[in-house]
């Protein structure tokens, strides 16, 4: 028998908790779905000790509820962990865990209501008693984000190292690799920050660096993002590169090429973001880290890098980012014959890295809401709960987590090829049919809350002219298939 509600939520990371905590308050049932038995696992569970978010509090809150005055204002990993926990207790978010979501279906006119309106069938396997669930609604929010699974680019070679190679996301800390030489391949703030703690911890530690980069602090950045608010985008990235390089001087002298647009503008139109720097870069200056171009083959004599050089090591750390698992399990089943089933995985989405958490947008930028009244929308939330509450003839499904699997037509028409929105910032987030997503606007946490927002009030304003116009009362049952 199907469970039924307004709105379904697949992932409960930042982006489910604040879909979820957004509805909740405009008292809009729906269901968070999330594979992991926590909230926030990328958070929990895959990130390194020494992580803590690189910008200011003020731009890493969730809607609705502000960092204490006392917290740091760059709060550390247990800090955020403790602040998302609060969070989803004081607005009743309750996702349920332990539910793997293997397919979603969006069919029409089977006996869901008047009109062939579409809706969103899940379908999860309930880690606990085996069984399979199916629960059904009006709007499905993808809050899976773009952090779903570690990214490892394919080199020549790889498959015969005989040292160990991970991913940063499986990083804990450097002890275990005292001693050792750890190539830390990727110059983001993982990469950077992986390598600073290598080092501290006795490791023979270095970096391959493919790109150029901007390499800023903290505090450059605050600055930038408060500025911004006020004066241009070129302007705020002529002052912060100046100051970049009054702090660090010619990069080229260590290895690494600063990038040739501004740090801001970059993170705008291409979703990068600038390095952070924790302390690495006076490691680099003084020789303790040394710096290689990008790696080319590896041979059993070492790794081979771009300009010629071979250095062998012990192991290799990929920091090179993440990737979109959506196309794997949203399936798409309309008027024609496609197929409803295959397997598919969605993985809680999270804004874990800390280059992911930073600058997308000034503060002017929100997260594009649509008020077009439609009931076609659809929003995409990369980590957002709900609470477990469920009814309502629409119906919006956060599902939190899912199993791998195959890859099926994706409908909506919100997600390209490689699982992201098609449209960029600021038309983002909202699809057709019903779908919508968060956290994948390469804005952090500070776009996770737009985002989070702007797809509660498309929602609400979708179900108030339907009550408009259909006499729709939010508690009617939903007709439903089993």
């Amino acid at each position: 028998m199907a469970e039924e509600t307004v709105v379904l939520i697949v992932g409960a990371g930042p982006a489910g908790l604040a879909t979820a905590a957004c509805l909740n308050l405009l008292t809009i049932p729906n269901i968070v779905l999330e594979r992991e038995d926590c909230c926030a696992s990328m958070w929990k569970k895959r990130s390194y000790k020494r992580l803590k978010l690189h910008l200011a509090k003020q731009f890493c809150q969730l809607p609705h509820m502000p960092f204490p005055s006392d917290a740091p204002t760059f709060v550390s990993k247990n800090g955020f962990i403790h602040y998302l926990d609060t969070y989803a207790a004081r607005f009743n978010v309750k996702p349920l865990f332990g539910r793997s979501v293997e397919s979603v279906a969006l069919d029409e006119g089977e006996g869901a209501g008047d009109g062939g309106e579409k809706w969103w069938r899940v379908v999860a396997r309930n880690a606990v008693s085996g069984e399979e669930e199916v629960y059904v609604g009006r709007f499905l929010v993808v809050a899976t984000g773009e952090n779903s699974e570690g990214f490892v680019p394919k080199i020549q070679g790889l498959e015969g190292f005989g040292g160990e190679v991970i991913h940063s996301c499986q990083y804990v800390s450097g002890d275990r690799f005292s001693g050792k030489d750890v190539l830390v391949v990727g110059s983001g703030n993982s990469g950077m920050e992986i390598a600073f703690d290598l080092s501290n911890c006795g490791a023979r530690a270095a970096i391959s660096v493919r790109s150029p980069v901007h390499v800023l602090t903290k505090e450059m950045v605050q600055l930038g993002m408060s500025l911004l608010k006020f004066i241009p985008c070129n302007i705020v990235d002529t002052l912060v590169v100046g100051l970049s390089k009054l702090r660090y001087g010619d990069f080229s002298n260590y290895g690494l090429q600063m990038a040739s647009k501004g740090p801001f503008y970059l993170k705008r139109t291409t979703g990068r973001s600038p390095t952070i720097d924790v302390g690495t870069m006076d490691k680099i200056r003084t020789g303790k880290i040394p710096v290689f171009p990008a790696m080319i083959n590896i041979k059993s004599d070492g790794i081979e890098f771009a300009n010629g050089k071979t250095r062998s090591f012990d192991a290799i750390v990929f920091a090179t980012g993440y990737k979109s698992t959506v196309r794997k399990w949203l399936k798409w089943k309309g008027n024609d014959n496609d197929d409803r089933g295959g397997d598919g995985g969605v993985h809680e989405g999270g804004d874990v890295n800390v280059d992911s958490t930073s600058l997308k947008d000034n503060g002017n930028d929100g997260g594009g809401m649509n008020t077009n009244n439609d009931n076609r929308g659809a929003v995409h939330v990369g980590n957002i709960s709900c609470n477990g509450d469920s009814g309502g003839v629409l119906a919006v499904l956060i599902m939190v987590a899912v199993k791998d699997g195959g890859c099926g037509k994706v409908d909506g028409n919100l997600f390209n090829e490689e699982g992201m929105p098609k449209q960029r910032h600021p038309d983002h987030w909202k699809g057709e049919n019903g779908l919508y997503c968060v956290g994948f606007a390469s804005a952090g946490l500070f776009g996770i809350s737009n985002d989070a927002q702007s797809i509660a009030k498309d929602i609400n304003a979708i179900l108030s002219q339907k009550r408009a116009n259909d006499g729709y009362k939010p508690n009617t049952p939903l007709a439903v298939s089993p």
